[in-house]
């Protein structure tokens, strides 16, 4: 059984969300400069992820992810992430502003606790509860279904949280054998054919040094926040670890307006105080709730659990 660690999982989750913030940042650049299309932008991407990841695990890595109890559990959470990435594509495409699309897809939280407590038993605590419905509500507040302007198409985003979410509980049920590496090394591996297959018919071959440095550093980093996402469900309880998944939309909007000068509308403040205010909440509960588990990983940092 997995020990609850909440300061390690909060920490990765983090990182994962600033890691993410900056290549959504540096994709866009890709279309906006360079006219790489997304179909493109992703195959790159994680082809060059794949390339970089498997190296550094070794060929006895390799052998143990092949391995794994759960490797039809694998195919079956790459092809929920895939469809999610199509739903998000999607909407990006319509277009969906991009800090409505991140505040729908905040909604995930939501179906990670319920699927949390009802397939993984795990205990989630009124308070985790609040926690979620709190940053949902502030990304009900920046999408504002009520208003006019409300159009089928801000649906997708939600879809592709429905999704993600559904993976993101597979991902933590695999982490109780798996290893991190092992979650990422499936979905690089799984994800190539469907790259190839949306990605192939609109091949764009960038030219130039500029296009080719961002698509690698790109899939490095891919490779970085796919492992820490694994890292923070390995080490934490799902239903704890992905409320921090909100911080995702204050990241994106900096780098957006950092880059681009992307400027959004003025809720969008009120439902990101919402939401940094229920991570920032539910971190002193956890520390609060558990502090002999603080103190005893702080005393004991060499039988915290490693890859």
């Amino acid at each position: 059984m997995t020990l609850h660690h909440p300061m390690q999982g909060a920490f990765w989750m983090v990182a994962a969300g600033i890691t993410f913030a900056v290549i959504n940042t540096m994709l866009q650049y890709l279309g906006i400069t360079f006219e790489v299309n997304s179909g493109s932008a992703v195959l790159y991407q994680y082809g060059i992820a794949l390339l970089l990841f498997v190296p550094l695990m070794g060929s006895g890595a390799i052998r143990t992810a092949a391995r794994s109890d759960f490797r039809w559990l694998h195919v079956l959470r790459v092809g929920l992430s895939v469809i999610g990435i199509q739903l998000w594509t999607a909407a990006l495409t319509y277009p969906v502003p991009i800090w409505q699309g991140i505040a729908l897809l905040m909604t995930s939280p939501l179906f990670v606790t319920i699927g949390s407590a009802v397939l993984l038993r795990e205990s989630v605590s009124t308070l985790r509860w609040l926690a979620t419905l709190v940053g949902f509500a502030g990304a009900m507040l920046i999408l504002q279904p009520w208003s006019d302007d409300f159009v089928w198409a801000t649906l997708l985003p939600l879809g592709a949280a429905l999704f993600w979410a559904s993976a993101s509980l597979l991902t933590k049920f695999t982490v109780s054998q798996d290893s991190p590496s092992t979650i990422v090394f499936y979905l690089l591996v799984l994800m190539l054919p469907f790259d190839l297959l949306f990605g192939v018919p609109q091949l764009i071959v960038p030219t130039g040094w500029q296009p080719w440095a961002l698509l690698i550093a790109s899939g490095c980093l891919t490779a970085f926040a796919q492992w820490s996402v694994a890292k923070a469900y390995s080490v934490a309880d799902a239903s704890f670890v992905q409320p921090f998944d909100h911080l995702k939309l204050p990241f994106n909007v900096l780098a957006g307006f950092l880059v681009f000068g992307w400027v959004p509308p003025g809720e969008l403040w009120i439902g990101s105080a919402m939401i940094i205010a229920s991570v920032i909440f539910i971190t002193h509960y956890e520390r609060v709730r558990n502090p002999i588990e603080v103190l005893w990983e702080e005393a004991h940092p060499d039988k915290i659990k490693r890859d």
